[in-house]
């Protein structure tokens, strides 16, 4: 699957991010890359493979504590592109066709 300049524009729209109009090309390919080498991964005969696990058996597992580090939630609605009180304003992902 080829990555076109376009493609990378939206996918740069959906992520919010600004790329350089002399990036778009290098992305689109190496975008291009990724997905060939994906392919590729399609092609591999794993008949009698034993699918892998997460974490190796045996590994010892970190405390589930937390660590002090938080964004209060007036410092992460001043980050929001829009907020309403005290919630994120968000786009609606599907209309109401029934209302």
């Amino acid at each position: 699957m080829t990555i076109r300049r376009e493609d990378v524009d939206a996918i740069a729209e959906l992520a919010r991010i600004e790329i350089p109009e002399e990036r778009k090309e290098k992305i689109a390919a190496e975008l291009s890359a990724v997905l060939s080498f994906a392919e590729t991964l399609r092609t591999l005969d794993l008949a009698g493979c034993e699918p892998s696990s997460f974490a190796p058996a045996g590994v010892p597992m970190r405390e589930d504590v937390p660590n002090g580090r938080r964004l209060s939630p007036e410092d992460a609605l001043a980050m929001a592109p829009e907020s309403e009180d005290g919630f994120f304003r968000v786009p609606p992902i599907v209309e109401n066709l029934n209302p």
